[in-house]
């Protein structure tokens, strides 16, 4: 399942990229400690031989150099008791500075692909730990506005790509993300597809988008399935294959566009009311629950609470617009509802 890959430029995630600074600054400390030590034991060393065995500068850099790095040439000069020890000194100062230069990048190494791993584990542990959340199949520049959306809305999902660029993405926004192909039943079961309220496959490929949708719905049969149709025809070998609704984009900006010409004020209060800024007023569905708190009550007693019923759904394409002020409000009912984004906020809450 390729998606294309966001055309910006991706950026490490914040936190990744602090702990690979800190990670490379320490070892960048480490290094040039060492680098310190080195040039001081040559110091050190070059002045003892010239000051225990009185050779020249040169003889005792040479003689330095060779010890600490092991060499093994023969000796510069014979030296006697106190130039045999001055050099076993060396010789060990040069084999515990190898060793430690080894011993530093090795940390260096092992604490990345530590980090690495470390991170995946989190990821797959939240991912786990989802309950209810929607999966996003596909981050390109549809999906990336959906997942937009679902976030300003608050509603818990995970993103599902091949793409490790699109990840990489995803993961910067702050999302939860699966890796994989997601007409892979495994893939699916990785991000929870049975434990799932509902999935949204965004990919460029209908035919895609028809795996996805098989694979979700013999997985989870009360998965609430959003696919998008990018050809012709495509709708209706989605429906078949199981999703709740289908989307073609370019039919929807069609009919936007159109309607933005024709009816405009009522267009832009609609699109206004379905988003999630910072806005006075909005819309909201809501489904009445057999033991929640609004069963059992009238549509007129809501207008105390803020709350405007404009239609109760009571099945595919079966609404019931303005609803009177009598109506009893019963288990299953779904209701269509506008009010201000507190109120919209504590009724869903509530319900």
């Amino acid at each position: 399942m390729a998606v294309p890959a966001n055309e910006a430029r991706i950026e490490e995630p914040p936190g990744r990229r602090w702990r690979r600074l800190r990670s490379s600054s320490r070892a960048g400390f480490h290094v040039r400690v060492l680098a310190v030590i080195v040039i001081a034991i040559i110091v050190v060393g070059t002045i003892g031989y010239v000051a225990f065995e009185g050779w020249s500068l040169e003889d005792g850099l040479y003689m330095t150099v060779i010890t600490m790095t092991t060499v093994g040439f023969r000796e510069v000069r014979e030296l006697d008791g106190t130039g045999r020890l001055w050099t076993i000194l060396l010789a060990i100062a040069g084999v515990a500075t190898i060793f430690g230069t080894i011993g530093i990048v090795a940390e260096s190494v092992l604490t990345e692909a530590a980090s690495g791993r470390r991170e995946r584990q989190r990821m797959t542990d939240a991912v786990a730990a989802l309950r209810g959340h929607f999966i996003l199949c596909g981050y390109g520049r549809v999906g990336t506005t959906v997942a937009r959306e679902l976030a300003h809305a608050t509603i818990p999902f995970v993103v599902v790509d091949i793409n490790p660029a699109s990840l990489a993405i995803a993961t910067h926004d702050g999302f939860h993300v699966v890796e994989g192909d997601a007409t892979r039943d495994e893939v699916l079961r990785e991000a929870g597809v049975e434990r799932a309220r509902g999935l949204i496959t965004t990919v460029d490929s209908d035919a895609n988008n028809v795996y996805v949708t098989l694979s979700a719905r013999a997985l989870n049969a009360g998965l609430f399935i959003v696919a998008r149709a990018n050809q012709d025809g495509s709708e209706a070998k989605l429906l078949q294959a199981g999703a709740d609704r289908v989307v073609s984009p370019y039919t929807r900006a069609g009919r936007q566009i159109a309607e933005l010409a024709t009816r405009p004020r009522v267009a832009d209060f609609i699109d206004y009311a379905l988003s999630h800024g910072e806005l006075a007023f909005a819309m909201e569905e809501v489904e009445i629950a057999a033991d929640g708190p609004l069963a059992g009550r009238t549509v007129g007693s809501l207008v105390g609470d803020g709350i405007h019923t404009l239609a109760i759904v009571r099945g595919p394409r079966d609404y019931e617009p303005n609803p009177p002020a009598d109506r009893v409000l019963a288990a299953g009912d779904g209701l269509i509802v506008s009010g201000t984004s507190d109120t919209l906020r504590r009724l869903r809450e509530r319900a």
